[in-house]
């Protein structure tokens, strides 16, 4: 791999938090189209841009902006390469929101394990695994956390 590769990288997975941030979830299932998404140990979609985005909505709550008034901020991003066309990326997450009835508090602590593979010159996500394991007041953020097992993975 080569410098470039690892800026590529770098962008692509930074552009998450900038897409989830502004409810643009089409977007999001843009960014994951080609991957499995893993949620909780539950598979949230596999390689469907429309899955994806449902399974976002579904479960992000908006607000009159059409944002979640959320913040991610990933950290600690660490790419390891698994030859010249894949890598495995670890990232930090922590989601921090403010809504008018809330004030400013983080809302989700966790890790991002992503595989990137390189196809026809441009990187793409083939897998996210969000093992998100600490959790503040969410009641603002998110609809049921058992969401995911009644979505149909496309």
């Amino acid at each position: 791999m080569k410098a470039d590769d690892y800026f590529a990288i770098q962008n692509l997975i930074n552009s998450y938090p900038y897409l989830l941030d502004r409810g643009d979830f089409d977007a999001v299932g843009q960014l994951f189209k080609h991957a499995d998404v893993i949620s909780g140990g539950t598979l949230m979609a596999s390689k469907s841009a429309e899955a994806v985005a449902e399974a976002f909505r579904s479960w992000v709550i908006t607000y009159e902006d059409g944002t979640p008034r959320t913040r991610h901020c990933l950290a600690n991003l660490c790419i390891i390469p698994e030859g010249e066309d894949r890598a495995l990326v670890k990232s930090y997450v922590m989601v921090f929101q403010q809504t008018d009835a809330v004030p400013l508090q983080p809302v989700i602590g966790g890790d991002y394990a992503d595989r990137v593979q390189k196809v026809d010159g441009e990187w793409r996500i083939i897998e996210r695994q969000m093992g998100n394991n600490q959790f503040g007041h969410l009641e603002g953020h998110g609809r049921d956390l058992g969401i995911f097992n009644s979505l149909s993975v496309n």
